[in-house]
């Protein structure tokens, strides 16, 4: 099992920014001030306030992402099948918010964690399942959600 990182609170991602300034793929290997994260190998995020400064007054019309994932990651994260977020037909679709851009699938789990007063600390491991799947430990506190399933945050 893996901690939830933070969520991309202070980052763009890279293929809407590159596609609304229509600049190559790799243009952002080439920008030595803008630090970059990549996610699972396959998401790639700019840091906000850190692009060249000819490129400065895209930020504005990027989508803010505070708060999301992408739903491979997040189902990474939280060690289920990435289905739970992928079909209405799941028993907790309709828990998470999710949002679109340029094609990547996007899960606000912060909101999800706040609604259901689940508190993750920075090194936490989280693990949602069912409930008769979960491993609770002595360190670790339990949170009971509808539908049988529950979240076990590892300290």
């Amino acid at each position: 099992m893996s901690y939830l990182p933070n969520t991309l609170n202070s980052f763009w991602l890279w293929r809407e920014v590159s596609n609304k300034l229509g600049v190559s793929n790799p243009a952002y290997k080439y920008w030595k001030n803008t630090p970059n994260l990549k996610l699972n190998n396959k998401y790639i995020f700019i840091q906000k306030e850190t692009l060249p400064e000819k490129y400065e007054y895209i930020e504005s019309i990027l989508t803010d992402l505070s708060g999301h994932l992408p739903i491979k990651y997040a189902s990474d994260r939280l060690h289920v099948n990435e289905h739970i977020f992928s079909y209405e037909k799941m028993k907790l679709y309709k828990e998470f918010e999710y949002k679109y851009v340029q094609d990547v699938k996007f899960v606000n789990i912060k909101k999800f964690f706040r609604e259901n007063g689940i508190k993750v600390a920075k090194n936490s491991i989280v693990q949602l399942g069912k409930i008769k799947e979960l491993d609770l430990a002595g360190s670790s506190a339990f949170y009971n959600l509808k539908n049988d399933y529950g979240i076990v945050v590892y300290e």
